[in-house]
């Protein structure tokens, strides 16, 4: 889930006439004071970070002048609350709150339904609340066809003991959140606490909204840099991997970076997983070796090769690991061998010198791990292909026997593919904006014609000289009509006469490759 700021929430409740207080967010210590002049009295600081607790960590604070909101904004920007680093403060009026209340949508996934709640008791996490004061909550299931009605909600506000004109004032405030959620796609849309000031108006006084992962992109306006909800902001890194996500949707790449500023030696290892509850016993087994997680990776659900070749790629740039660990599903339905191809691009690419055990359990695992493994030799690292039957905890303490063991090779250098007279380059593109470049010159004297006979979506064809062609337009192939399954580069390097080569752009990763070098 996306998760919005405070102030990012607020602005989106009042377009629903659910009143917030006066306020602005502040990126800088002057700022907040131009906004604590505005509002003028005493004003609330507040720091913007998706974390729970903001005021016993120092992240809320009260302020009677100007001058102090000036300090308390200079006290929180820049600070760190647990792994969030403060950018920007929320200062508004302070309010004289008389009473409290919860108001939530969230959807329900057992009951494949928007849940409402109310509660006449606010201030602490809804769970605790219908805990300790079941008779003050109040929840009702939506029709997402007929939305959310003003007397329904009226009557879920009766239930917890409320009556008259706070009835109706209350029962608007569930209408609009509804709304809200809604036409925003949210994930859940929370207002805690709701509260009553002492000259009886309503006011939410803080609030949390999450969109929907897959609604982001429906909703640019929101300027939502990633759809995952972090307790921190996203690293560069993690924003290049979810571009990748974001522009390609054939399967899914998951990022996260768990560590950074590391060196080579303390136990780093980039992990690679595939589908979910295998990719966490995968990650237990790496741990119980003693290792640490550099990252967490998920490229599941038939991902295409060129998908995990990225992958693979921004997890060789988190930083100097000392293994790549690649597990996941043992019963994968998709080909393995697609992820095989991708893993051998990035790492003969990257000319690998850390130990890669990668265990590729699903359809055509033996082929997979065939393909996997031609890489030794190329690289001056060893590669370990395992197959479903061979448990994580098997997978994972080989790669320690190879860390421990250090065992490098000097790699066979690549070679100069013969060709008949002068380079002639056949391109075409590819759906992700990729290039499938075939050299005619080097494909002429191919013998194996591999490239043709493993193009996994049947695209290519022999012309009359005995060179690929595309036998569809380039239109449809950049259309999606190629899957970049990278056969021909991958095993026209390793069977054919190395004629093909497939370039997949990565969107900051050389500009992000570049600071990191520089900064060393």
């Amino acid at each position: 889930m996306a998760r919005l700021h405070e102030y990012q929430g607020k602005e989106l409740l009042k377009q629903f006439k659910i009143p917030v207080p006066k306020g602005g967010v502040a990126r800088t210590p002057e700022e907040a004071r131009r906004i604590a002049e505005e509002i003028g009295g005493e004003v609330m600081v507040k720091a913007q970070a998706w974390v729970t607790g903001r005021a016993g960590l120092g992240g809320i604070k009260k302020a009677s002048n100007p001058d102090q909101a000036e300090e308390a904004a200079r006290s929180m920007l820049g600070m760190r609350i647990k792994n969030f680093t403060v950018e920007q403060v929320l200062v508004e009026q302070r309010l004289e709150i008389a009473r409290e209340f919860y108001a939530g949508v969230i959807i329900d996934d057992a009951a494949q339904q928007p849940l409402v709640l109310f509660s006449s008791v606010g201030g602490t996490g809804i769970e605790e609340i219908a805990a300790a004061h079941p008779d003050k909550v109040a929840r009702m299931h939506v029709d997402v066809g007929t939305g959310l009605l003003e007397f329904q909600a009226r009557d879920l506000v009766r239930r917890t003991g409320i009556s008259g004109q706070l009835q109706v004032d209350l029962g608007n405030v569930l209408v609009g959140l509804f709304s809200l959620a809604q036409q925003y796609e949210a994930r859940a849309a929370e207002i805690n606490p709701l509260v009553q000031l002492t000259d009886g108006k309503l006011m939410a006084a803080d609030c949390r909204v999450t969109v929907d992962d897959y609604a982001v992109f429906r909703h640019k306006e929101l300027g939502i840099e990633i759809a995952r909800e972090y307790d921190r902001p996203p690293t560069e890194l993690e924003k290049i991997a979810y571009q990748v996500e974001a522009g390609d949707y054939r399967g899914t790449f998951y990022f996260i970076q768990m560590a950074e500023g590391f060196r080579r030696g303390e136990g780093y290892v980039g992990f690679h997983g595939a589908g979910g509850g295998g990719s966490m016993m995968s990650m237990d087994a790496i741990m119980r070796q003693g290792y640490k997680l550099a990252t967490f990776v998920d490229t599941s659900g038939n991902p295409p090769a060129s998908k995990v070749y990225r992958a693979a790629k921004i997890v060789l740039a988190v930083g100097p690991i000392d293994g790549y660990f690649g597990s996941g599903s043992g019963v994968a339905s998709q080909e393995q061998f697609h992820s095989a191809r991708g893993f051998v691009k990035a790492f003969l690419e990257a000319q690998m010198d850390v130990p890669v055990v990668i265990r590729l359990g699903g359809n055509a695992e033996d082929k997979a791990v065939e393909i996997l493994e031609w890489l030794n030799g190329w690289i001056p690292a060893p590669v370990e292909g395992y197959k479903k039957d061979n448990p994580p905890d098997y997978c994972a303490a080989r790669l320690h026997a190879l860390i421990q063991e250090g065992k490098r090779v000097e790699p066979k250098p690549r070679p100069t593919p013969p060709r008949k007279g002068e380079p002639r380059l056949y391109q075409f593109e590819t759906v992700t904006g990729g290039t499938v470049t075939y050299d005619h010159s080097v494909c002429v004297l191919c013998e194996s014609k591999v490239c043709v006979k493993e193009c996994v979506p049947k695209i290519l064809s022999l012309n009359e000289e005995g060179v690929p062609v595309l036998n569809i337009s380039p239109e449809e192939a950049k259309r999606g009509r190629c899957t970049e399954c990278l056969a021909c580069e991958v095993d026209c390097f390793f069977r054919g006469a190395g004629g093909g080569q497939v370039f997949l752009p990565i969107p900051g990763l050389d500009e992000y490759l570049a600071r990191q070098q520089s900064e060393r």
